[in-house]
């Protein structure tokens, strides 16, 4: 099945980030990936990441580590209708959900993360759906105009739609943004640039590929 391998970060300081991302998060570099860029942004860049884990006293860990590594809190980790979560934004300007579907612990707390999904705040839903369906993304979910997500493989990057304007509420930022989406999708299906602008990159040949 054809997935998003990878995501890449364009950072001012990918040293700097690493660090961030190793302490807060413990992420895998393999699918979080860094690069130095100094393109123009500003304000919302269009997406969010989302750690989903399995319990509320996960995403309490994750929120607590981002915070005392340099990240801004956005909303605070809090009960909601569709479980616990809340959101923070990475010294770099990248927006992070910090997620589970369960309300009540059931376990051990841990830093674990279970899956990793990339929110992009489109223009049109349905037609940037068909977009990907015809670059061979598999629609896994879909709720007309408002939400789509798409199925992968284990281990790799959940993409999900959502109107923009609705994404930036849910990340609690202002709506407005422009310049560089500062973020690059790694997958077989690319390269190329979507509707709204974001680009999707063929993934490395190795030397003996």
């Amino acid at each position: 099945m054809n997935s998003i391998d990878s995501v890449t970060l364009e950072v001012a300081d990918p040293t700097a980030a690493a660090r961030f991302y190793s302490d807060a998060f413990g992420l895998d570099r393999e699918r979080v990936r860094l690069r130095p860029s100094d393109e123009p942004t500003s304000g919302f860049r269009g997406f969010t990441l989302s750690l989903v884990t399995s319990q509320p006293g996960d995403v309490d860990a994750l929120h607590r580590a981002a915070l005392d590594a340099g990240a801004t809190q956005l909303k605070p980790a809090e009960k909601s209708l569709w479980g616990y979560g809340g959101v923070v934004q990475a010294p770099d300007g990248t927006v992070w959900q910090l997620v589970t579907s369960t309300k009540k612990n059931t376990g051990p707390v841990t830093r674990t993360i279970d899956e990793i999904v990339l929110l992009l705040g489109v223009e049109d839903v349905k037609a940037t759906k068909q977009f990907y369906v015809e670059r061979g993304l598999t629609v896994g979910k879909s709720f007309g105009g408002k939400y789509v997500e798409f199925a992968g493989d284990p281990g790799s990057i959940k993409l999900s739609l959502y109107k923009r304007k609705a994404l930036a509420k849910v990340a609690g930022v202002p709506v407005e943004g422009g310049g560089s989406h500062r973020i690059a999708l790694v997958s077989p299906i690319g390269p190329f640039t979507d509707p709204d602008g974001f680009v999707c990159e063929a993934p490395e040949r190795k030397p003996d590929e």
